[in-house]
């Protein structure tokens, strides 16, 4: 048994990746970014595709800074990512093309040529997943036909593929394999109901792998690209980052509802088993599977792209894009003036985001925010606003008491987001850890190896005891029944 775990956790988000470095035991719980790189996605021939290659090159170049700042070396490597994206290897295991990102056009049109083959209701009954235009399901049947899709003989999403690059090993780690809508959120093994439906190929699908697993050790050139060991194991962790991310919240019993907030907001809750309702599918609400057998009853909300966006542009425009101060400038703003829905399907694909808001305002008769501070308080207010609506609604259809709202993620930083989410939500948000996914990632890591032990609960005393929080309580100006009336005023 290992003492102290020494592990790599390679998080990729759809903005950013990094590696990390932690070490972990009973009572050590540390962790330290060793190496970030950029992630943007790249129009090619009218097509949006992830640059995997350089990824995979951050992937590297991290792990050569870990085994640098491990003279030990290092028991384990895990990665996470975001959902749904995936490549295509053809029979010899070379990757067809670069994997196409979820915001690129393919998809529209899909879902509903989808839905008049597939009873969405079954589809629900199924997978328990939000019907999303991305989605894998969809992507799949967008690319039908195309010669990559022709000559592919495995699909790995984003993790699984890196994973088979670092050790030769192809499989489909379970949270991320769940953000499909292919996969039974009751046998949690591939539907082959909906892959027959559909004429998709069975084995394009790889076996299904837990988290905690061993999937292999460094390949040779690997090994030697990053002067690490051989011997050193690839293990799968909770890979799709919210799934990591959620076990990174440090709540102390069961009652808690959590964000995981940066490009998106993943809003909900933890369960023991799928809510597969009728009334569920309605809301939009997803089932997706979590570290442990359990699940993560959940909303997708745009979250903080719609930030990302607006900074992007106004930066081309050479016009400030400085958050912090913006923040500030925001948080003395009058509350109120104009909200958006941020899930409104405007938003979602790149493009002149402060343009979108303004026109959303318009054709809803509100005020068009008149500057950057004002337009960042209305996306604030309306992610609040939105991440309340979510917590107040999969409390009810879980039947699930909520003493407080655990807010993970970059969002934890935005302090402006975190009181206005505390105020719409009329509870504690307790805000932290920031680097959640990550930690998450290495304590999945650790308990495989062996430096702990015990269940998610017992993870989570460990975070409670080495990393920081703030509590925010809501605030009685205006009070509930202000944002009880914006809601009816954006969601009428």
């Amino acid at each position: 048994m290992t003492e102290i775990a020494t592990v790599a956790a390679a998080d990729l988000g759809a903005s950013s990746g990094r590696v990390m470095l932690a070490r972990v035991g009973r009572d050590l719980l540390d962790l330290s970014e060793l190496h970030r790189f950029g992630n943007e996605p790249v129009r090619v021939g009218g097509t949006l595709h992830w640059d995997v290659l350089a990824l995979y090159r951050g992937v590297l170049d991290g792990l050569r800074a870990a085994g640098r700042a491990a003279p030990g070396g290092l028991d384990g490597i895990g990665i996470d990512s975001w959902a749904v994206d995936y490549g295509l290897l053809d029979a010899t295991g070379a990757l067809i093309g670069n994997p196409v990102g979820y915001r690129d056009e393919r998809t529209e049109g899909v879902m509903a040529r989808v839905h008049a083959q597939l009873d969405p209701a079954r589809l629900y009954a199924v997978t328990g997943l939000q019907n999303l235009p991305f989605n894998t399901i969809y992507q799949l049947v967008a690319a039908r036909g195309t010669p990559a899709a022709a000559a592919a003989h495995r699909m790995l999403l984003m993790p699984d593929l890196l994973a088979y690059w670092l050790t030769g090993e192809q499989g489909a780690e379970l949270t991320n394999a769940s953000t499909t809508g292919l996969l039974d959120a009751t046998t949690g093994d591939w539907s082959t109901e909906l892959i027959t439906a559909l004429d998709l190929d069975r084995d394009l699908f790889a076996p299904v792998r837990q988290p905690g697993e061993r999937i292999g050790t460094l390949r040779p050139d690997v090994a030697e690209t990053t002067g690490l060991k051989p011997s050193v194991p690839v293990l799968a962790v909770g890979s799709h980052d919210t799934a990591s991310a959620v076990v990174g919240v440090p709540a102390d019993g069961d009652r808690f509802a959590y964000i995981s907030c940066g490009t998106w907001s993943l809003v909900g809750l933890e369960l023991p088993a799928p809510v597969l309702t009728e009334a569920g599918r309605q809301a939009g609400f997803t089932n997706e599977a979590g570290v442990d057998g359990t699940v993560r009853y959940l909303r997708n909300v745009m979250g903080l792209w719609l930030v990302q966006e607006s900074l992007r542009v106004w930066s081309a425009q050479g016009r400030p894009d400085d958050l912090a101060a913006l923040l500030d400038e925001a948080a003395r703003q009058p509350a109120f003036v104009s909200v958006v829905d941020p899930d409104d399907p405007v938003f979602l694909p790149p493009g002149d985001m402060p343009a979108r808001i303004a026109d959303f305002c318009r054709r809803t008769g509100q005020p068009a925010p008149a500057s950057p501070a004002a337009l960042v308080r209305c996306i604030v207010e309306s992610l609040a606003l939105a991440h309340a609506r979510t917590v107040r609604r999969a409390r009810e259809l879980a039947d699930r008491d909520v003493e407080a709202v655990h807010l993970v993620g970059g969002g934890a930083r935005n302090e402006l987001l975190c009181q206005l989410t505390a105020d719409a939500c009329g509870l504690p948000v307790v805000a932290g850890p920031v680097e959640a996914t990550a930690l998450g990632n290495a304590l999945v890591q650790a308990r495989a190896i062996g430096a702990i032990d015990g269940s998610l609960a017992d993870l989570r005393g460990l975070l409670r005891r080495h990393t920081p929080t703030r509590r925010y309580l809501p605030s009685t100006d205006p009070g509930p029944a202000a944002w009880t009336g914006l809601q009816a005023r954006l969601y009428r």
